[in-house]
């Protein structure tokens, strides 16, 4: 069994996040978006990012952010205790083994007992239908369609297993 680990991102981890942005498999269900800005990213004090290795090898990112905190208003009217992530497998050697499955439990379980969030949204296109099946079978609900920027996107949520607190 490989040794699966997930660590806080750091600069040195900048140049293999860029190299993961242009890979053929992460472009086609990106979207439209601003291009990452990896030095700020890693920085800024709303949003942790994650890097998840195996056998000492980064393979992909995950990042959950403080939706309501966020400064762009990306995620419009959301209540404090909104957080939301964004998560790829950079490696296409670590696609369909688990690994996303590994990321996810991490960040969620981070954003329920560590932030105290109420509810994790995420928004993949539309077209990207193996994600859309991915968080679902997470537990995450269908809120609908939503247009960011340019991108047709399909909004997700999952709610606080245990209730508001």
């Amino acid at each position: 069994m490989p040794d699966f680990d997930l660590r806080l991102a750091v600069a040195a981890d900048i140049p293999t996040l860029e190299q993961w942005d242009a890979a053929p498999h992460v472009v086609a269900v990106s979207g439209d978006d601003e291009p990452w800005d990896w030095a700020e990213e890693i920085t800024v004090s709303w949003q942790e990012v994650w890097i998840a290795e195996v056998d000492g090898r980064a393979i992909g990112v995950v990042v959950l952010l403080d939706a309501h905190a966020e400064p762009s208003d990306y995620w419009a009217d959301v209540s404090p205790g909104t957080y939301a992530l964004d998560i790829w497998i950079g490696e296409t050697d670590a696609l369909h083994r688990g690994y996303g499955t590994l990321m996810m439990r991490h960040v969620l379980d981070r954003a329920f007992s560590e932030h105290d969030a109420h509810e994790i949204l995420i928004d993949p296109l539309e077209t990207n239908t193996d994600a859309i099946g991915f968080y679902k079978h997470l537990g995450f609900a269908q809120v609908g369609p939503r247009r960011f920027g340019t991108d047709d996107c399909l909004v997700l949520q999952m709610q606080r297993p245990d209730g508001p607190q």
